[in-house]
């Protein structure tokens, strides 16, 4: 059959691993395949040490690719999102079939992108944005597809799950875990997109929409980062019975969808929180399967090459198939009119468990204070760990609190920091027990 033939805008880590594997495979991708897959122009600024493009067409100009008559598919590995935008509709708007591993592109620019492709009749895949090598979106999509999706929870960005996991292997500060992560490639120079939450956001956002049939609707995830978690958050919580792991959460409920990234406890025997160093994992808990996870490689040159490749499989397997009959880019046909109006509730609409951190000063009373506050909004205590003074005659207590809503723990914390024997502000971590009956 005639060979597809693509454009890769880009030769970086993923660009050149993508490289890489469609010319070291290219007779076993030609076989599943069913026709060739070839390289016919690259465009880069610069080209990752590994990747040899001798005889292949080579530009700077990336929009030369995305208007060669020649090239069937665009391989967008540029990044970003402005750029990124531009090129991958101008591709569109020539005829060309997209694949891309750009989560914050899809994130954010995602609905105007699926529908222009949608109009032009040309395949936009994804797989690649969100964890790496794991095939997590074609089985939410295709796997999956008998099931009413209840929850997502996922550990989505391995740079925030190696820090965390350092700081509970090792006792180590997050300063301390975050450097070493940078010195060792893991972490970028600005880790602001990684350790504040952003990052997993626009992948939980692609899930989310996926999962539920909604738009993609990133300004509408709450985001908390891992950078005030302490060596003491992390010990304490072991103590417990929990680990710390910087999870997304998506949930449905009776109000609408929760759409979540932050710090969380979850108990020990759970997987989630068996998954350390730079591994991702996703579990996904439908109604007709019931719970299963996701776990592998989330970053990484050939990983995340891997899943760019097998985007252009499905490329060419349905490159000449009526675009009417593909697998729908969110998984729906359309976006399903009753459950596209479910909202994303605010955070503070959501109902989790707690886990405070608070110094007092060594008094009596302050307790019971404390306790009466959080009585006076609805929330009962589950445990309670009072620690000997500090020398600054500071005393360590921890709560464990049950489930309640967000505002009336936001509420509380407010009237406990205003206390004055109380020291600095609460730290605040929420608990998710991740069960099937969740």
């Amino acid at each position: 059959m005639k060979p597809v033939r693509v454009g890769i805008c880009g030769l970086g880590t993923v660009g050149g691993g993508t490289f890489n594997v469609l010319t070291r495979n290219a007779d076993d991708i030609a076989r599943r395949a069913g026709r060739p897959i070839v390289i016919e122009q690259v465009a880069h600024r610069s080209i990752h040490p590994d990747c040899d493009i001798t005889g292949i067409n080579a530009t700077t100009d990336v929009f030369e690719v995305a208007t060669n008559p020649n090239v069937d598919v665009l391989v967008e590995l540029i990044g970003g999102y402005d750029m990124a935008r531009e090129l991958v509709l101008t591709a569109i708007a020539n005829g060309k079939h997209v694949v891309t591993a750009n989560k914050a592109l899809i994130a954010v620019h995602g609905n105007e992108i699926f529908k222009a492709a949608h109009e032009k009749g040309v395949i936009v895949a994804f797989e690649a944005a969100v964890a790496g090598g794991i095939p997590v979106i074609k089985s939410l999509r295709e796997g999956l597809g008998a099931n009413r999706i209840e929850w997502v929870a996922g550990i989505i960005n391995g740079t925030g799950n190696y820090i965390l996991t350092h700081m509970r292997d090792e006792g180590r500060a997050f300063e301390d875990v975050l450097a070493e992560a940078q010195a060792l490639g893991y972490a970028e120079a600005d880790p602001t997109f990684d350790v504040e939450g952003i990052d997993a956001a626009h992948k939980l956002t692609i899930l989310a929409s996926i999962a539920y049939g909604v738009p993609l609707q990133f300004e509408k995830a709450f985001t908390e980062g891992i950078s005030r978690i302490t060596a003491e958050d992390v010990e304490q919580a072991d103590n417990l019975g929990y680990i710390i792991k910087h999870l997304g959460i998506s949930k449905r409920t009776d109000q609408g969808l929760e759409l979540r990234v932050h710090p969380t406890l979850i108990p020990k025997e759970r997987l989630l929180a068996n998954v350390h160093g730079v591994k991702n994992a996703i579990a996904v808990m439908g109604d007709a399967v019931g719970p299963t996870l996701y776990y592998g490689a989330g970053a990484g040159a050939e990983p995340t090459a891997s899943a760019v490749v097998a985007d252009l499989l499905d490329v060419a397997r349905d490159i000449s198939t009526d675009h009417h009959y593909r697998v729908p880019y969110l998984a729906f046909s359309g976006i399903d009119e009753d459950v596209s109006q479910l909202p994303i509730m605010p955070m503070e609409d959501i109902t989790t468990a707690y886990y405070l951190r608070l110094l007092a000063v060594d008094r009596p009373g302050v307790l019971a204070r404390v306790a009466t506050i959080l009585a006076e909004q609805g929330i009962s205590i589950e445990a309670l760990i009072q620690k000997e003074a500090t020398e600054g005659e500071l005393v360590p207590i921890i709560l464990l609190t049950h489930r309640t809503k967000e505002k009336q723990m936001n509420e509380a914390i407010r009237e406990i920091e205003a206390m004055a024997d109380i020291a600095g502000p609460v730290t605040r971590i929420r608990v998710e027990s991740l069960s099937e009956g969740e």
